[in-house]
């Protein structure tokens, strides 16, 4: 009976009267534990009894253990501020009371999460598609703030507000892009992506480790792009052929002129006495059978 009242009077607990609710409980409880252990005592064999004491018991205690990689959190049920335990941020057991009190665990260590495909259009209303994949963690220390802000579930609002935040930083880029400079300059428009998110999510204490955006556009416009790239890279090609001949035609200028001004310089260095010494070097000293003598072989 004693349970029954109690569990009405836990029911009807309200917030505006905490202090006055929390000392009613307390007494009830008091008895409750009181009158189960009487009638242990009273009926020693009785296990039933006994059972309904342990129960009793862990209603106002409770154990729970937080893994390594996360923070604990406990939260006040029914205080006057509703809000964190300024002790409770730690690892390993945490005790605490479940009439009263709640225990979450947030994890600190990174997290991957791939995120819906979405849609966004660029600046020229060209329609894109993006499948991002994020890598995020919590900041040490700051599970508290986090939970006061939003009272959630860490996965909750890692799919809710932060999902939001990973679309608000992909639309704002976008908009400021032709589709031309998305698919030229996709490096630098994912940079711009990547640092509007991190500085949105940095003010909700969390820290960006990585951002895939998964940026995908239609075949159309690729084709067009390319196209455009490839008329430019012809255009490039004829300019660069046009160079090479060009080249090859001072380097064969240049090449003649050489040539014709080795000859003149060689004609110029042959006076008679060379071309009779030269002669005679070749000679195999037989006089020709037929012809003249080379005027250069009479000696005047």
């Amino acid at each position: 009976m004693t349970l029954i009242i109690l569990s009405a009077t836990l029911r009807g607990v309200s917030k505006p009267d905490t202090a006055t609710n929390l000392i009613s409980i307390a007494v009830l409880l008091f008895w409750t534990l009181l009158s189960i252990a009487t009638n242990c005592l009273t009926f020693k064999n009785n296990k039933k009894m006994f059972s309904l004491l342990v129960a009793a018991m862990s209603l106002t205690s409770c154990c729970e253990r937080i893994d390594a990689g996360s923070e604990g959190i406990l939260v006040n049920l029914y205080g006057s501020d509703k809000g964190v335990d300024d002790v409770s941020l730690v690892t390993g057991r945490v005790w605490y009371n479940p009439l009263t009190e709640e225990v979450y665990e947030y994890p600190t260590f990174v997290q991957t999460i791939d995120y819906p495909a979405f849609t966004i259009n660029a600046k020229d209303g060209s329609e894109f598609t993006v499948d991002p994949t994020v890598s995020l963690k919590m900041v040490d220390g700051n599970a508290p703030k986090v939970f006061k802000k939003y009272r959630k579930e860490l996965n909750d609002i890692i799919n809710g507000t932060l999902f939001n935040y990973v679309k608000d930083a992909f639309r704002i880029q976008l908009n400021k892009y032709t589709t031309d400079q998305i698919v030229s300059n996709r490096d630098m428009v994912e940079r711009a992506i990547e640092a509007q998110l991190s500085k949105a999510l940095a003010k909700e204490h969390f820290h960006l480790e990585q951002l895939t955006s998964g940026l995908k556009y239609p075949n159309s416009i690729v084709q067009a792009v390319n196209q455009k790239n490839k008329a430019i890279q012809e255009a490039q090609r004829a300019l660069n052929e046009v160079a090479v001949k060009k080249a090859e035609a001072e380097k064969m200028l240049v090449q003649a002129r050489a040539e014709r001004e080795a000859n003149e310089l060689k004609s110029a260095s042959l006076t008679p006495a060379i071309l009779k010494k030269m002669w005679i070097e070749k000679w195999d000293g037989k006089l020709p059978i037929y012809g003249n003598v080379p005027q250069m072989m009479i000696t005047k």
